[in-house]
């Protein structure tokens, strides 16, 4: 909730506040009860609201929620261990949730002090000078969380605090006094949540300055004995290469750290559907522009098939040995693709006036160039190319998915047209309409798409999307051919030897399994 957006019935004085809910007990609770307090509250009640943990979360329910919830519970300082693109700053973020909606502190205080226990000397000093008069101002989560990204050049006057000459030449005040001193960050996250990312890119001496906060809860300023008793929930991000291999957390901070949570990868295809569907930016609004001309396109439509490809491009990217496993592949890799693939049939559909987007498999490798960009290659993959290590991926993911509609399906009167002669071209530069007359030459390919439940029914975009799918996946298995033009044509003389070597490989393997499944059978009956 905003500022702004702050309940008028909220009160504005100490005296008011004193005659208010806000009572002493429950305005001192630290940080950690209060969230452990929360958390509790949130617990119960899920079985009856059906109300995620923490919304937006998909694919660590059973994995890294627990232990999220486990170190909340214990009061612990935690760390969050995981790759790139694995939702850890979205993960501190949600700890917000776990806030109360409102907490009051003394207006103009820099360290948000209680009202009821104030820290700072400038809220001491207002207290006894107004009393009740006291003036209250008030906190929402989202104030509460104050974010670091560690970065090599911070300092310890960044993170902790130095005293201010200048403040001090204007007051009149020795630079010992409180007064004179210029807060760091987390001074400034007190009763609040203190997340450093990256926590490995902080020089060792920044680490150093972190000790008392999280064991003693105090700090010092420049030297100066200024006891500031934080109550702050400080929470780490770190990748885990960083974190053990080069060991660039110094042994001291670690110890401190009451609890580490390895994230991972989505586990399962359906959930990083999911996640894409979420944060991908798909669902575009086509309103009339500012001149008052409407749009031609009406809808988006993406084939669940083509979810799958680009998911299946990540998982494949991951387990691929060209492709650096230190730098991990990131979830943000099928999201901006996803976004890529969406623009690039809505660039089709805007130059043919089409009413309906429907991205296909071609739209894939159009978007190559915001693929390459988020992976890191070994040697082997760097002396290939990332272009060719990219395409063959995506082949190998077409493939797959290709397997899972098709398997069963006969396509040799399709290949057999194409060995005939045949060709066929499915290009940006041609309209759906057209794209489909094309298609519709090729003999017995529309009966073929059953498995997309395509109907008479279904829309040019949405028949040319499958049947070009169709047709990708019968070239990732050689059994046709396209060229760079996106041209389809029968396969050459190597692929079909290679289609013939693999089909003879896979009915030896079956054989020897027979064979070898006959001899248990005749054991088992000795």
């Amino acid at each position: 909730m905003a500022i702004n957006t702050l309940p008028d019935s909220l009160p504005k004085t100490l005296g008011a506040l004193r005659a208010s809910d806000y009572t002493p007990d429950r305005v001192a609770r630290s940080v950690k009860d209060e969230l452990r307090d929360n958390l509790i509250t949130r617990l119960r009640s899920i079985q009856s609201t059906g109300e995620a943990l923490f919304p937006g979360i998909i694919g660590y329910d059973d994995t890294v929620v627990p232990q999220i919830v486990n170190a909340v519970l214990s009061r612990h300082n935690f760390i969050l261990l995981g790759l790139r693109g694995q939702a850890k700053s979205r993960i501190l973020r949600s700890l917000t949730t776990l806030l109360d909606p409102f907490a009051p502190f003394v207006a103009g205080s820099e360290l948000r002090d209680n009202p009821y226990a104030p820290l700072s000397k400038f809220s001491r000093d207002l207290l006894a000078r107004l009393g009740d008069d006291t003036p209250i101002a008030w906190m929402t989560p989202q104030d509460r969380y104050v974010e670091k990204l560690a970065t090599p050049d911070v300092t310890v006057a960044d993170l902790i605090g130095d005293v201010d000459p200048i403040k001090a030449a204007r007051s009149g005040h020795e630079l010992g006094s409180e007064l004179t001193m210029h807060y760091g960050l987390l001074p400034r996250a007190n009763r609040g949540i203190f997340a450093v990312n990256e926590i490995p890119d902080l020089a060792g001496k920044i680490q150093v300055a972190l000790f008392n906060i999280m064991q003693e809860g105090d700090v010092q300023i420049k030297g100066y004995p200024v006891r500031l008793e934080l109550d702050v929930a400080i929470v780490f991000s770190a990748n885990p290469e960083d974190y053990t291999a080069r060991g660039k957390i110094v042994t001291p901070l670690k110890d401190r750290i009451g609890s580490e949570i390895r994230t991972h990868y989505p586990e399962s295809i359906d959930d990083a559907i999911s996640i894409t569907e979420q944060e991908a930016w798909t669902a575009r609004s086509y309103a009339p522009s500012a001149t008052g001309e409407a749009y031609i396109i009406q809808q988006i439509l993406i084939p669940h098939y083509i979810r799958q490809i680009v998911e299946t491009v990540a998982f494949a990217a991951r387990d691929d040995k060209k492709v650096d496993k230190r730098s991990g592949v990131s979830q943000r890799l099928p999201i901006s693709t996803m976004e890529l693939v969406v623009s690039n049939a809505e660039r089709r559909a805007l130059i043919h006036g089409e009413a309906t987007v429907v991205p296909r498999v071609g739209d894939i490798y159009a978007a190559l160039p915001g693929i390459t960009g988020k992976i890191e290659l070994e040697y082997e993959g760097e002396m290939r190319g990332a272009d060719t290590v990219i395409r063959e991926i995506i082949r190998n993911s077409v493939a797959s998915i290709f397997d899972q509609y098709f398997a069963e399906t006969n396509t040799q009167q399709i290949e057999q047209w194409f060995n005939l002669g045949g060709t066929v071209q499915l290009t940006d530069a041609q309209a759906s309409e057209a794209s489909f007359g094309e298609l519709k030459q090729i003999q017995g390919l529309l009966e073929k798409l059953s498995p997309l439940e395509i109907t008479a029914k279904s829309s040019p975009e949405v028949v040319v999307s499958a049947a070009e799918f169709l047709l990708e996946g019968m070239t990732a298995h050689k059994r046709i051919s396209r060229s760079e033009e996106r041209a389809f044509s029968a396969a050459d003389k190597k692929q079909r030897n290679d289609q013939a070597a693999q089909y003879g490989e896979k009915m030896r393997d079956q054989v020897r399994e027979e064979s070898s499944s006959r001899n248990r059978t005749r054991r088992g009956f000795n």
